[in-house]
């Protein structure tokens, strides 16, 4: 055992279980041992013992003696391994919590912490040398660092530290093997070992959030490169309007609460020209740009995708519309599929709530982080989606090896060097550059590294020196009180200390819905928005005049948009506009989600509450696993009209009739109609969008040859897609799309519809040729997936999700992938549907993110309360908790979450009591 803990009366791992059970475990064991001894003893000579891969499973029941604590803290887990943590102080509490997540999390924690300070090269070695040089850049850990020095409030930091004394507890004397596999795995090509939890690396993670939900920086990237084939109208075409005429905003009936509203709403929005000044030289930085959009490719790729489709749901109903008399909000943010999943659920319990144990909250957190980020105390329960705000803008840099210019001046640059330390390899030292307007991205990479010397820039800018940089201004490049927020949060006891804390959750901007168990539910806009001196955000702006940038104070707090108990009863988000531009004095964002999904949310909502009906725990329930598709109600009906002369595509064009819209998992009329989609938006944009913006694609629209039928078109398609595509620019078909499409159908002869082809023949001239030819195509592409024979194509066997361990189950050897990962599942549900499975069209149809967690919280009788989450509690592969709520998660079902202490001792089948 380490050194400062025992054990007694009590048994290591999940206790319970019959031998049947126990037979199940014994054969996953035997499953692991015979894949690692095949890929490490072949290379290494050794042979790992079940003890090796067990060694690293939690205790969950008997006693641990834990260094630093006060008093005994109970440890109680249900029967999915959830733990609620009972303490007499703040102090022991977040200790506890601290040496609880990392029993089941620690690898997953220690990974995160090696991203946000761009360390990954010392674990995973050269291959991570990019990415840390990017993040570096960036200086994530270094803002944390800063805040937690200068920023954070005393009691945070108190918090912090106790959370990572609890964490250092867990890792005292505990080899590499015995706190998770995947340690085991990575002994083998280097001699990493952990080192101990500190703070700010909880402190950091917020920076790895808002990184994720940092708004519209690829569109930003996108229209200019979409300037080098595109004129300003079919730009436009492409980013229409918010629809506000059909998709209503968050806030409909005024920007503020009419008791408090502070400002007047036809003062004009701070909102100046556009950057037209760098549109020369932006059309000549396509390859830089193209490469930095590259770049950030990479790094989402283990937080999971950004931008378009990336969103969550959240919405509050008030008890006059509700069976139970009192608020129900249901939440599901939408994130990358991870294993385990991106949250940890748990419960935090003072025995007695007083001055010196302030918490009794229970919710989702993220493993490394203290406190509950969505959840419920036992007076108020709240949710986050996504906001959207613009908090990102990208400047051209006039640069030399002196500095960059600004005003007509050079200034030099703020520098810093950075050692990246390599396991197995020498160390990398770079040089991070600022300017005025943020750190130089340009320099981590080869190609923006020539900025400018391509670019068309003597009119836009004859004085350019030795070239153009590219800076990122963000405002989570400056210390904040993000964490301060998140403790605020869980104490909070009615709107008024709710919207105290959110005024410190500057990043990510987030939508907040709130309701108390007084019956009152509200909305929060929250976070550092900032407010430029000229320009939208749309396009990179001349970074080398004041005319430009951001000025020095957001929009302030008290001007961002607010809600309390409006007149119609419930409050909608799910990462649409969040008010009518027209009626507010500032400027949030151009790049709002379309709104499908929260117009979808507010109709079902309407019509359950029409005519005096109520709207049950059930309904919000079954309203989270909504699956229709407003992309298919409109262009269906069309679909139908056309008339289709080969008798096998016509068989596939009869699965549309009568259906529904509804994207089950077992429907073929979902799998063709999705299939159409993609093929229309390929035909109709994509080989028209720069170079610049393709990405490999999967064989797609190659010509039908005169064929005898389906089997020998079948055969030719299959032999022809062994060989990937050529790269192609293609949509991703998310909701800015529908209504992009919604726009051209009143205009059938657009020069959009209007499609090259591989053969004259098969050209198309306007809407209806283009349609019928997506139809072709979609035939005979689901032939070549799914099979000739209609009738046995189904959505989920096109739309699968896979979790993937983000590591060693992406990176590692085939073998250990498998090991480590799960699935697939099939999945019904899609792009921009409420049961927002997402997928893009640009790669296939294979699910990319997901709702990652869903609650339904019943307000004020916390314990009829329900929750899920995308995977289990433990990060350990071959825990019985690995993936154990996902069957439940993809069937739409929720458990039962208690919070009271009563339904708590009735769930709980593991007791673990850490003692001084």
């Amino acid at each position: 055992m380490p050194a400062n803990t025992t054990a007694s009366s009590g048994s290591t791992g999940t206790a319970g279980g019959g031998p049947r059970k126990k037979k199940g475990r014994r054969a996953r064991l035997i499953v692991i041992v015979l894949v690692l001894a095949l890929v490490a003893g072949i290379g290494y000579g050794t042979f790992w013992s079940v003890s090796t891969v067990r060694a690293s499973y939690p205790q969950t029941n008997g006693t641990v003696r834990l260094a630093g604590l006060d008093s005994n803290v109970a440890v109680k887990r249900d029967s999915y391994g959830v733990p609620q943590i009972y303490a007499d102080s703040d102090a022991d509490l977040f200790r506890a919590q601290g040496f609880v997540q990392a029993q089941d999390r620690f690898w997953e924690m220690d990974v995160r912490r090696h991203m946000t300070a761009g360390r990954l090269s010392e674990m995973f070695g050269s291959g991570q040398v990019e990415t840390d040089s990017f993040l570096r850049t960036l200086g994530w850990r270094k803002i944390a660092q800063e805040e937690y020095d200068k920023v954070l409030s005393a009691e945070t930091k108190k918090n912090l530290q106790s959370y990572a004394d609890g964490v250092n507890a867990y890792l005292q004397g505990r080899d590499g093997k015995d706190i998770s596999v995947e340690y085991a795995a990575l002994g083998l090509t280097n001699d990493y070992k952990p080192t101990k939890w500190t703070p700010v690396d909880s402190v950091a993670w917020l920076k790895a959030m808002a990184w994720d939900l940092r708004g519209n920086m690829q569109d930003e990237i996108d229209r200019s490169l979409m300037t080098s084939r595109l004129d300003a109208k079919q730009i436009e075409d492409l980013y229409p309007p918010y629809p506000y005429d059909k998709h209503k905003p968050i806030v409909a009936e005024g920007a503020l609460s009419p008791v408090t509203g502070k400002y007047d709403p036809q003062a004009p929005r701070s909102e100046g020209p556009g950057s037209s000044t760098v549109q020369g030289a932006t059309a000549g930085l396509n390859t830089q740009l193209g490469a930095l959009s590259d770049t950030l490719d990479e790094i989402p790729s283990l937080l999971g995708p950004n931008g378009t489709g990336i969103g969550s749901n959240s919405w509050v109903v008030s008890g006059k519309y509700t069976t139970t008399n009192k608020p129900l909000l249901a939440n599901d943010p939408h994130l990358a599929p991870q294993l385990p999943s991106l949250w940890y659920q748990m419960g935090l319990h003072c025995r007695a709530v007083s001055a010196t144990c302030k918490y009794d909250v229970a919710g989702y957190t993220f493993s490394g982080m203290p406190g509950v980020i969505i959840g419920h105390n036992q007076d108020i329960a709240w949710g986050f989606t996504n906001l959207g705000a613009d908090v990102t803008d990208l400047f051209l840099e006039k640069v030399s090896e002196d500095g960059y210019q600004y005003d007509g001046k050079v200034k030099p640059f703020i520098t810093r060097e950075e050692t990246i330390k390599v396991a197995g390899g020498r160390d990398r030292r770079i040089t991070v550059r600022e300017t005025n307007n943020g750190p130089l991205v340009s320099d981590r990479s080869g190609e923006l590294e020539k900025v400018g010397q391509k670019a068309p820039v003597t009119n836009a800018a004859p004085d350019r020196a030795d070239g153009y940089g590219v800076a990122l201004k963000w405002t989570a490049l400056e210390p904040g009180k993000s964490m301060d927020a998140v403790f605020e949060l869980n104490r909070a006891k009615d709107f008024t200390s709710f919207r105290a804390a959110a005024e410190h959750f500057e990043v990510p901007s987030q939508n907040l819905i709130y309701a108390d168990t007084k019956g009152h539910i509200g909305y929060q806009a929250p976070g550092r928005i900032p407010v430029r001196k000229s320009g939208d955000g749309t396009m990179p702006s001349p970074g080398w005049s004041s005319e430009y940038g951001w000025k020095k104070d957001p929009i302030p707090f008290d001007e961002l948009p607010y809600e309390y108990d409006p007149k119609r009863g419930y409050i909608v988000t799910a990462n649409q506009a969040v008010v009518d531009e027209d009626t507010y004095a500032h400027m949030l964002t151009k790049d709002w989600g379309y709104g499908s999904r929260s117009q979808r949310i507010n109709d079902l909502v309407e019509s359950k509450i029409k005519g005096g009906g109520k709207i049950s725990t059930d309904d919000m329930q079954k309203m989270q696993m909504d699956n229709t598709s407003e992309i298919a109600a409109l262009l269906v009906p069309e679909l139908m009209k056309i008339n289709i002369s080969d008798k096998y595509v016509r068989e596939a064009q009869k699965l549309l009739e009568g259906w529904d819209y509804t994207q089950e998992s077992d429907s073929a009329a979902a799998a063709y109609f999705n299939a159409v989609w993609r093929n229309i938006l390929k035909l109709a944009f994509g080989d028209k969008l720069p170079k610049e913006m393709r990405v490999e694609g999967e064989c797609l629209n190659v010509p039908p040859a005169k064929s005898s039928g389906p089997v020998d078109e079948q055969n030719r398609l299959v032999r022809e897609c062994g060989q990937r595509a050529p790269d192609s620019a293609q949509p991703d078909g998310g909701d800015r799309w529908y209504q992009v499409v919604e726009n051209l159908m009143e205009k059938p002869d657009s020069d959009w519809w209007k499609a090259p082809a591989n053969r004259k023949d098969r050209a198309t001239e306007n809407r209806e040729e283009l349609f019928a030819r997506a139809m072709e195509d979609a035939r005979w592409e689901l032939t070549a997936k799914l099979g000739k024979d209609v009738t046995t194509w189904s959505w989920g066997r096109l739309h699968q999700l896979t979790l993937k361990n983000q590591t060693l189950g992406t990176e590692g050897p085939g073998l250990l992938q498998r090991v480590l990962n799960r699935g697939p599942w099939n999945l019904g549900g899609g792009e921009a549907a409420v049961n927002a499975t997402g997928w893009n069209a640009a790669g296939g149809y294979e699910v990319v993110w997901v709702p990652s967690m869903r609650m339904v919280v019943n307000v004020g009788d916390w314990d009829k309360s329900r929750w899920i989450n995308l995977t289990g509690a433990s990060g350990h592969a071959f825990s019985a908790h690995y993936t154990d709520q996902t069957d439940k998660w993809v069937n739409g079902e929720l458990l039962d979450w208690s919070f009271g202490t009563n339904a708590v001792a009735g769930a709980t089948k593991d007791t673990l009591t850490l003692k001084p």
